[in-house]
């Protein structure tokens, strides 16, 4: 045959060519290679000075931007002397900064999180939990800690969004090119890049370790997308939050199990392990697995050694939003941990579920987590009382409040959200140094002293940025799905400068609410148009791929858009990322929050909004619970009026609409001769001076420390030495406890007589109780008189706890007595809870026996 050719299969090798840059402009790779950049304002202004067209177009990545640049642009850079004096002042800055040294005596903290939401170029991220695991390393490198981040390295990550011309979310998931990241691979003393094998169902999956740099601390990434892996493996690290149950179930198992085995690769040894949420708690046990085999503790030793490390942070106040998994796909992937740890297989479920023996009930990670963790937190006030709530069945003979749940208020990174413009306004207003004591909120009164006209001027500036932006991105949006320009025209042409702004940005998770505005549109339409005091309403966010709920929001927002008299003045803007969050929350006027009491857990883009002085208007629910003031913003009441739940969102909605008519737009347009309304701005200081310093990420790490790491550290310090000798103590006492917990019993009860008469207000309740000990020690016995009063057949409410004091002990018996004045006046329901005590356990549950006598 003519022309037939032997071999027709082109084979190919990779290669990676790296742009060489001049010795002069070296400083700029090193700098892109490290996300400081991000946040230093500095920095970020060199790089986009390089070329800002470009800049923008690689979604603001320096690490693309470098391999872009022209070799005539290098060579004027090279030569350009006020150029190069600006870098090398930013280096020498840089420089600085990872020089200074740490300070000495802090735990070493390995920080667990599915998702890291640190820079629009790195897609680790879906929303807020991410976003919020980023500003917590961010801040972790600004205050010099100890920490370091595992997590997962997505070939595509979460889905970019795009709007079609009925409003239906598409969804896109372009490949991240992991060349043009600033991630580097991990590699041994032999230059050999570091990987992991995690057994998945049988087989050996492989994954790369990366590292990126934050500053001065280091997020590690697992990495299976290689080629030894068959492709269902490789699909692990393609999306996140990608896929089925089982799908979900072994990239947790990657991460958790993975990220252990990795810590151990590169040598790393931590003493606390911080899990944000349930996602990575497979963790724990691997770490049993290797106290078992390895330092050859028996399973409840090694639970002592993991736990008296381990912090849980819950971040979901919903039970659907906590990741359970079914029996069998447990022992179809994690069997062998039951072996591994030399427990049966019912102990092991018992690890993350109520009833081991009822296959209905699912394996939940959470409380998987819990019971391998010794502290655990929520993530605000309102939230710690919520997840106290739905733990309670953990622990059934303690009222909600009693648990050792505790909680640390999220917050949000300031030199990442703060608007330059108002960085410098604020540095000197409030002193050059004063980011590095951010939390005090004495450095923030002092914006009280800057002119209103000033600071008016300064947040119509960001209000001209964001618009200009706004008009920008839904010319060509809207272009790209096909609009006609007679819509196009009518949507730009609507959008006024002098408008008050509010905006929605979130995920399109239903229970968030977008839908509120529109419950009654002829009262909206009488508000958006009026053309003396404009109005517009700028929505943005994404719904998950599965959530048809959602995405069905997000299609009646836009239809509704494109109504004439919503004609730019209800504007969905597509595909939500951090950039374009920091326009929003920096140039609006107000931020809408209308999440369903009490699910949202926190929400930290009103605090971003806060920190630059744009009022908030929220549910009381999440952090606007604590962060709310009325002379700094506006509030919805956190208490239900109806329990069904369509008639509360037409009450809320009817709440919103006179709250804008009545006071918000009324005093917004309420202008002096200067064309500033002092009210207003009265509301923009406020929130600045008493609301943005307490939602600092500074004021979070610090309590995370104060709360939680410190006290663990402590509790790790005492039980670690000599090989875990005490946490093998604390472990041997535990189980001659639960062996004898059973056969304790009541002797003999004095008390008051309340079955046959009332107690005088004012009179002490007197009771002596004697308990036989079944050979406990007294010393680890303890018993308290506790009333309550009762709120329904299934819920109390704890009112008064006192410790009763032994008075005397012998003969295999202990007596305890009582006397007080209960102070309380009604009916109320009262016992004597006898406990385990002993000075290591850190709390009640730490060991969680209960003998109500």
């Amino acid at each position: 045959m003519i022309g037939q050719l032997s071999d027709s299969q082109i084979k190919l090798k990779r290669i990676f060519i790296e742009h060489q840059l001049p010795e002069s402009l070296a400083p700029l790779r090193r700098m892109a290679y490290n996300l400081w950049w991000s946040w230093n304002k500095e920095a970020s202004e060199i790089f986009r000075s390089l070329d800002p067209e470009k800049f923008v177009e690689v979604n603001y990545n320096p690490v693309a931007l470098l391999d872009k640049l022209s070799m005539e642009t290098v060579q004027r850079l090279s030569q350009d002397e006020d150029f190069l004096k600006r870098l090398n002042q930013v280096e020498r800055e840089f420089d600085a900064y990872l020089a200074a040294k740490p300070k000495a005596g802090q735990p070493k903290i390995a920080y667990f999180s599915m998702e890291y939401g640190l820079h629009i170029s790195l897609r680790l991220y879906s929303g807020g939990l991410g976003v919020l695991a980023g500003d917590y390393l961010k801040e972790a490198s600004d205050s010099n800690v100890d920490l370091f981040g595992i997590g997962m390295l997505y070939r595509y990550g979460y889905f970019n969004q795009a709007i079609a011309l009925d409003g239906s979310q598409e969804h896109l998931f372009p490949t991240q090119e992991f060349s043009k990241m600033p991630v580097r691979p991990v590699r041994d003393e032999e230059g050999n890049w570091r990987k992991v094998s995690v057994g998945i169902q049988g087989r050996m999956v492989v994954a790369k370790i990366w590292e990126l740099r934050i500053g001065r601390v280091s997020l590690y990434l697992l990495d299976a997308d290689l080629d030894e892996n068959s492709w269902e493996d490789r699909a692990l690290t393609h999306q996140l939050y990608g896929g089925d149950n089982e799908h979900r179930l072994k990239q947790e198992i990657l991460l958790g199990i993975g990220g252990v085995k990795a810590i151990k690769a590169m040598g790393l040894e931590p003493e606390l392990y911080h899990c944000n949420e349930g996602h990575a708690a497979f963790l724990n046990l691997e770490r049993l697995k290797d106290y078992v085999r390895e330092e050859e503790m028996h399973f409840d030793e090694a639970v002592e050694a993991v736990r008296c490390s381990s912090l849980y942070t819950t971040h979901t106040p919903v039970p659907a939003g906590h990741d359970h998994f079914p029996d069998h796909l447990m022992q179809q992937y994690l069997y062998q941990y039951a072996t591994d740890l030399g427990i049966s297989w019912e102990d092991f479920l018992a690890l993350g579920k109520l009833r081991a023996d009822d296959p209905s009930e699912q394996f939940s990670m959470s409380n998987l987590a819990i019971r391998l963790s010794q502290q655990v937190n929520g993530v605000s006030a309102l939230h710690g009382l919520v997840a106290q709530r739905m733990f309670t069945k953990l622990y059934p003979d303690y009222t909600a409040e009693e648990l050792h749940i505790g909680y640390v208020t999220n917050s949000v990174h300031y030199p990442t959200w703060i608007a330059s413009s108002l960085h410098r306004l604020f540095k000197k207003t409030f002193g050059e140094n004063f980011v590095a004591d951010q939390s005090n909120a004495e450095h923030w009164r002092k914006i009280h002293g800057v002119p209103d006209k000033d600071l008016f001027e300064a947040r119509n500036e960001l209000k001209a940025q964001l618009l200009t932006y706004v008009r920008e991105k839904l010319q060509s949006d809207m272009r790209r799905r096909g609009e006609s320009p007679r819509a196009i025209y009518e949507v730009l042409n609507g959008i006024r400068e002098d408008a008050l702004i509010l905006g929605f940005a979130r995920r399109f998770a239903t229970y968030k609410r977008a839908h509120l505005l529109f419950t009654n549109r002829d009262r909206l339409r009488e508000i958006v148009n009026d053309s003396d005091r404009p109005v517009l309403f700028l929505f943005a966010g994404k719904a998950h791929p599965a959530d048809g709920g959602g995405q069905d929001l997000i299609r009646q927002i836009v239809q509704i858009s494109k109504e004439p008299d919503f004609a730019g003045k209800i504007i969905f803007l597509e595909d939500y990322n951090m950039e374009m969050a920091k326009l929003l929350v920096r140039g609006v006027d107000i931020w809408l929050n209308t999440p369903t009491r009490p699910l949202e857990a926190s929400g930290t883009s009103g605090m971003k909004a806060a920190l630059n002085g744009t009022v908030n208007f929220s549910v009381l629910d999440g952090w606007w619970a604590e962060g709310y003031r009325p002379d700094a913003g506006w509030s919805l009441p956190l208490e239900r009026t109806y329990e069904d739940q369509r008639l509360q969102n037409e009450l809320d909605a009817e709440q919103i609409y006179t709250i804008l008519e009545d006071e918000i737009i009324p005093i917004y347009y309420d202008r002096n001769a200067d064309g500033v309304s002092p009210r207003w701005m009265s509301y923009v200081k406020q929130i600045i001076a008493e609301v943005a310093p307490r939602f600092t990420m500074k004021r979070m790490l610090d309590d995370y420390y104060d709360r939680f790491y410190n006290p663990l550290y402590a509790q790790y310090q005492k039980v670690s030495p000599e090989n875990f000798a005490k946490a093998k103590e604390l472990a041997a006492w535990k189980e001659l406890v639960r062996e004898r917990w059973h056969g304790i019993e009541r002797v003999e009860l004095n008390a008051f007589d309340s079955d046959n008469h009332p107690l005088p207000v004012g009179e002490p309740f007197r009771a002596t109780l004697t308990i036989k000990l079944n050979e406990l020690d007294p010393k680890d016995v303890g018993a308290e008189l506790v009333f309550f009063k009762r709120i329904n057949d299934g819920e109390l409410h704890l009112k008064r706890a006192e410790s009763m004091k032994q008075a005397k002990t012998g003969d295999d018996r202990v007596t305890f007595e009582v006397e007080i004045d209960p102070h309380l006046a009604g009916v109320y329901e009262y016992g004597y809870r006898v406990f385990p005590q002993h000075p290591l356990l850190a709390h009640r549950q730490d060991l969680y026996l209960v003998y109500w006598a």
